[in-house]
């Protein structure tokens, strides 16, 4: 994944409108403690799809939208946009027709998010597999925060497996099958629930028709009784 420019707007520290250029190689940001470095990671992991304000270091996920400071006042929404060469074609088949993505993530109070890719609306759930189709994602090894070094020495075999799997680029192959076990998770309830619905209607049938039996033999019997009483 080569992304290639990285926009914020009112995400955390970043009340005004910023753009870093990311060129090839190795792109750093320098700057004193306090100065919003680290707001530059939460900005990639929180478009990649976190949905967890913990990771945010927040205890909302609104929380991200910068709350106003003395002069400045509060923002009502905050987003997130970053531009990926695509040009290799090396995101999954339905996105590759475009050279260039522009993925961003917005979050307005009161609202929530939302995500779009080249301007058209996505789910999260679109976004977080398209990244896992990069070998990257919210999750990923491939973002490590301050601190993480030495989790990263002291991982567990299913830990580094992991890591093993995104470095080999099938990471999104794991998210695919989730994605299809939930649809046919989904599919086997509504089965169910269509024989429940199908076993009640064939059960009110048969009462129905049984019913109808009942209140059609009512007549005849009281023919019957009445040719009777005239027979004698």
């Amino acid at each position: 994944m080569e992304i290639t420019k990285l926009r914020l707007l009112g995400f955390k520290s970043f009340v005004d409108s910023t753009e870093v250029e990311i060129l090839p190689g190795l792109t750093g940001i320098v700057g004193p403690n306090g100065c919003g470095k680290s707001n530059i990671i939460d900005a990639f992991q929180w478009l990649m799809g976190e949905s967890r304000p913990s990771s945010m270091r927040a205890a909302g996920m609104e929380d991200v939208i910068f709350a106003g400071v003395e002069g400045r006042a509060p923002r009502s929404f905050a987003e997130v946009t970053v531009e990926i060469d695509n040009s290799q074609q090396r995101a999954s088949s339905e996105f590759n027709r475009h050279k260039e993505l522009e993925i961003s993530r917005k979050i307005t109070r009161e609202i929530g998010s939302s995500y779009k890719l080249n301007g058209k609306e996505l789910r999260a759930r679109d976004v977080q597999t398209l990244f896992a189709d990069f070998s990257s994602g919210s999750n990923s090894s491939s973002l490590i925060k301050q601190g993480q070094i030495a989790e990263l020495l002291n991982m567990k075999p299913k830990d580094r497996k992991k890591i093993l799997e995104e470095a080999a680029g099938i990471s999104g192959l794991y998210h695919r099958r989730h994605e299809a076990q939930l649809k046919l998770n989904g599919a086997e309830r509504n089965l169910e629930r269509l024989q429940d619905l199908i076993s009640q209607l064939e059960s009110t049938d048969t009462r129905t028709h049984t019913f109808r039996l009942h209140d059609d033999s009512g007549p005849q019997k009281r023919t019957a009784k009445r040719h009777v009483c005239h027979t004698q």
